[in-house]
């Protein structure tokens, strides 16, 4: 079998990979559950191959997206749920759908016109989708409220950040940066108090609350408080780098430096950094 640009051969690879006699043994037993965290992992290593700006990393990296998706809508065939063509109409449907302004006639000619159109489209489709599971006999698949449209499934800082956007929709919001910061310094003072108690529920009650606060300031200022994080890591790891190659071309070690060593050279790979900018 050769590479091949169709997307047909992709389906045929994976068709064979789940033959229960002739496929991979691993491949077999894999169930929507075990793959998942695969599909998550995925979906993160293309966020960064992006932010390091690798178009090679990037290709491949949204190939092994791709056949989490081909993986996922196997399994499904598999139970007569649906199939890879399925996913595919689906989504074409959603796109030609939402996009009134472009495939069909519609005056929505501003980016701001686009976005209303959007969102009210979207609860078309949340009513219309609400009414299968019913007929179904499926239980809601989304929270009542104002906030229900919020998934549950995203990662924390995600949640948190479309739990404040969703709310500020209907004005629940703070009027300016300014006492988003008071109220960060505010809750910091109360997770003081609760490190004093010893109490780890309520520190962990508090921490949850700066950090829901310091979210709150990146969504004012117009920064993803995730793609944030993900920079200061990636700048965490290249001043950690410093302080290894450092010690190490001084014949000393991560285990036997003191905190005070450490520190030095980290401040020292902070100077640099101020010096190339």
């Amino acid at each position: 079998m050769q590479p091949s640009k169709d997307i047909q051969q992709l389906l045929d690879i994976m068709e064979a990979l789940r033959q229960p006699v002739t496929g991979c043994p691993w491949d077999i037993v894999q169930t929507f559950e075990t793959i998942k965290p695969y599909t998550l992992e995925e979906a993160y290593e293309v966020a960064d191959a992006i932010e390091r700006n690798d178009m090679d990393d990037l290709c491949d990296e949204l190939g092994d997206l791709l056949l989490q998706v081909v993986f996922h809508a196997r399994i499904a065939q598999e139970s007569g749920d649906f199939s890879f063509g399925d996913v595919v109409e689906a989504i074409t449907k959603k796109m030609i759908r939402r996009h009134p302004h472009v495939f069909a006639r519609s005056e929505a000619d501003t980016p701001e016109a686009v976005k209303l159109q959007w969102s009210e489209i979207k609860q078309v489709e949340k009513a219309e989708r609400l009414e299968r599971r019913a007929r179904r006999g499926l239980p809601d698949d989304a929270d009542k409220g104002h906030l229900g449209s919020v998934q549950r499934s995203f990662p924390a800082l995600v949640e948190a950040l479309k739990l404040q956007e969703r709310a500020a929709k209907v004005g629940f919001d703070w009027s300016s940066s300014e006492p988003i910061l008071d109220k960060i310094e505010e809750e910091i003072g109360e997770l003081r108090e609760a490190l004093k108690s010893n109490d780890r529920a309520k520190v962990a009650d508090e921490l949850g609350d700066l950090i829901f606060a310091v979210v709150n300031i990146g969504r004012h200022v117009g920064t993803d408080p995730e793609m944030a994080l993900r920079g200061t890591n990636t700048k965490f790891r290249r001043r950690f780098g410093h302080i290894e190659t450092e010690l190490e071309a001084s014949g000393e070690s991560l285990q036997e430096a003191t905190l005070e060593r450490m520190e030095g050279l980290w401040q020292a790979a902070k100077a640099i950094e101020r010096r190339l900018t």
